[in-house]
């Protein structure tokens, strides 16, 4: 298990040093559905037109995915949401923000080391609630910038707990707790983050898929739904509409964006090595069409290529979802 330390302290640490130096809703955006190369400042993580230049620290929050969290508050207003195996078959996610900020994020969950590498990839802090002595160890030895809510919990400031669910699926993010927080421990509040590649509107071709599902196990499954007068993908869970608690709104994605790599359990425990950095088969959804695609690891971040080509993000939300390569399944409709 030490050797495992040493291995993600190493990986943190490459990503971090790849990566560093160099909020409305997304409907609100009407610019996002115009065609065209976009001119001036955009949110670096989703392509959108922003009024000036973005340098805002892109915060990354582990949230709950088990059927007791649902519905989660804050996954609306999230730029990206990476959707990984934690042990067993239920997911936990990584909501990544910078555009816009939700009043709380949450339930708030227990780090793995797979959602700090991704975190590290775009400098963010990263924001949990307790992990297991060893990853613990690795995070705060490897140099990323983190929160743990098991030293804050229910401090009012920035975790808070809720009366209307049990721990430990009640634990909440408090937003407006952030800029204390950094000055508190000295991190950046602001930084230079490297956009994601995305297109001016130019259609990249692909086969219809109005309804796509992804079975991580028989009792744990992702459908997206096209909505064509939304022009985005709609989530579900289980046959269940993914919705925010916070606002009632529909999880809306322009692009959903699904992997296949090496999921290894490791313990006991079922904790889970996953392989992030060798590349492999992908899909990448966007506007009603599935387009084979190639991941690669470039700088920490998990992107599309095809040919060798990298492929552009539509402007607006992506959801990552990161499935084993033997045993996930994805099915269109």
């Amino acid at each position: 298990m030490r050797q495992f330390i040493v291995i993600f302290s190493a990986v943190i640490f490459l990503l971090l040093t790849a990566c560093s130096g160099d909020g409305s809703s997304e409907d609100e955006h009407p610019k996002e559905k115009t065609s065209g190369i976009t001119t001036g400042p955009v949110y670096p993580l989703t392509g959108i037109p922003a009024e000036d230049e973005v340098d805002e620290r892109v915060f990354s929050v582990m949230v709950s995915n088990s059927r007791e969290a649902r519905p989660q508050s804050g996954l609306s207003k999230a730029d990206i949401v990476y959707e990984i195996l934690a042990e067993g078959q239920i997911t936990r996610l990584l909501a990544l923000y910078q555009s816009e900020l939700p009043e709380e994020v949450g339930p708030i969950r227990s780090a793995r080391p797979y959602f700090a590498e991704i975190a590290g990839g775009y400098d963010a802090v990263f924001a949990y609630h307790g992990a297991a002595g060893f990853i613990n160890e690795g995070i705060q030895s490897s140099g990323i910038d983190y929160a743990d809510g098991a030293k804050y919990d229910n401090d009012g400031i920035l975790f808070r707990r809720t009366s209307d669910r049990q721990a430990p699926h009640n634990s909440y993010l408090l937003t407006d707790g952030f800029e204390q927080f950094l000055e508190n421990k000295g991190y950046d509040s602001e930084k230079d983050i490297e956009p994601l590649p995305f297109s001016g509107g130019i259609h990249l071709a692909g086969e219809p898929a109005g309804e796509v599902t992804i079975t991580y196990h028989a009792g744990e499954t992702v459908t997206f739904d096209y909505d064509e007068e939304r022009g985005r993908y709609l989530r579900s869970s289980n046959g269940v509409p993914s919705i925010d608690a916070e606002n009632d709104e529909p999880i809306s994605l322009s692009n959903v964006f699904i992997i296949k790599t090496s999921h290894e359990v490791v313990d006991d425990k079922g904790r889970r090595e996953i392989d992030l950095t060798s590349g492999g088969e992908g899909y990448l959804l966007q506007n009603g069409e599935q387009i084979n695609v190639e991941w690669k690891n470039v700088g920490g971040r998990i992107l599309p290529y095809k040919k060798d080509e990298p492929v552009d993000f539509l402007p607006g939300r992506i959801w990552v979802n990161v499935i084993p390569e033997n045993t996930g399944h994805v099915t269109v409709d």
